[in-house]
């Protein structure tokens, strides 16, 4: 979606506000789809600060559909985006050396939806957990540890211990 900007960007001490929607129903993420189950409005609050340089503020709230890093169970993670950003018209190009940045402006326009999801991807959590004390899988059988035991042989040999284990497997034939 391209907003039109150049009344912000030419007339000085101009301000605007928006309220727009946010169009994708998911998002993608270093390969990964996750479905977005709520979203608000985006509230955009636009401020000329000097011929061909706005300020732009505004928020959103939505809710993404992650997969919990341990138990790979789907977990509702709510983000709350609040940005603060200034923009810069064509004209202002050789005086600024910020503009190489912002590849969500196309001339006065600005790319609402390449700017949100830039702002997503920066406050994309790191852990995603379905709750502090998950146990994850199993590593032999896959089983979700949270729902109960599996029954799998989880014993790891002590690596340290490899060269004892070889001294007395060595003259038996497997």
């Amino acid at each position: 979606m391209l907003m039109n900007l150049t009344d912000v960007f030419t007339s000085e001490g101009k301000d605007r506000k928006e309220s727009l929607c946010y169009e994708p129903d998911s998002f993608l993420y270093m390969g990964n789809r996750y479905r977005i189950c709520e979203k608000s409005l985006i509230d955009i609050e636009f401020a000329n600060i000097e011929t061909g340089k706005a300020l732009m503020k505004g928020s959103m709230n939505l809710v993404l559909e992650i997969p919990c890093d341990r138990c790979l169970q789907m977990v509702k993670e709510p983000l709350e985006i609040r940005f603060e950003q200034e923009l810069f018209s064509p004209d202002a190009g050789a005086q600024v050396e910020d503009q190489d940045g912002q590849d969500f402006m196309h001339g006065y326009g600005l790319d609402v939806e390449a700017f949100i999801n830039g702002e997503i991807l920066i406050n994309m959590p790191v852990k995603v957990l379905c709750r502090p004390d998950c146990k994850g899988i199993c590593r032999v059988c896959g089983h979700n540890l949270n729902e109960g035991e599996c029954g799998c042989d989880t014993f790891v040999p002590d690596p340290r211990m490899a060269a004892i284990k070889d001294i007395f497997h060595a003259g038996k034939e497997v």
